[in-house]
């Protein structure tokens, strides 16, 4: 795992549900995609392999759209080790919440 995202998708809509249901089914497909990930209380954040990280911050925002949101502002952090591995979540937060 040379890779680490947080992403954070904030659809522009005036309806706070909207903006939850918009949001939940971008955590869905995260989910989905069977990688690490933490769900935050304003970015989730996922592990894995560099390319197909990129691959799955380009599909949340077709996702977000495909939900119906017409325009959103999409924020990412990236940590990225080309050779080796990266701090992983569980050792990142673990020891928070317990």
């Amino acid at each position: 795992m040379n890779a680490s995202v947080a992403i954070q998708v904030l659809p522009t809509v005036v309806d706070e549900e909207e903006v939850i249901r918009i949001v939940d089914e971008v955590i869905a497909y995260i989910k989905s995609t069977g990688l690490s990930s933490y769900v935050g209380p304003f970015e989730t954040t996922i592990e894995g392999d560099y390319d197909e990280l990129m691959e799955i911050v380009k599909n949340c925002q077709l996702i977000a759209a495909r939900a119906g949101c017409k325009a959103m502002n999409t924020y990412v952090k990236i940590s990225y080790k080309p050779e080796g591995d990266v701090l992983t979540i569980e050792r990142k937060v673990t020891k928070h919440h317990q």
